[in-house]
């Protein structure tokens, strides 16, 4: 499974499993978890990134609206998974 490192603003480097992606209006989503055992917790990741940029740059989605509304496109993208954010 492809890992991913994300930096967060207090400069501390996590690294988190990518279960999915996909994108939504142009904007790249990664559904991301902190372990491969049944009992991880997942987060959801968006692109901000400029298109001309040779590096994505990602952040984790905090706002509950767009977080409930891409959180349902995974789950119906993965229906055999039960997963909590």
């Amino acid at each position: 499974m492809e890992k991913i490192k994300f930096q967060s603003d207090d400069e501390t480097v996590e690294e988190f499993y990518i279960e999915e992606q996909t994108r939504i209006g142009g904007t790249a989503y990664l559904l991301v978890s902190d372990s491969q055992e049944e009992e991880a917790t997942v987060y959801i990741m968006k692109d901000i990134s400029e298109e001309t940029s040779q590096e994505a740059c990602y952040v984790m989605v905090e706002d509950e609206e767009e977080l409930n509304a891409v959180f349902k496109v995974f789950e119906q993208m993965m229906e055999d998974v039960d997963f909590e954010y």
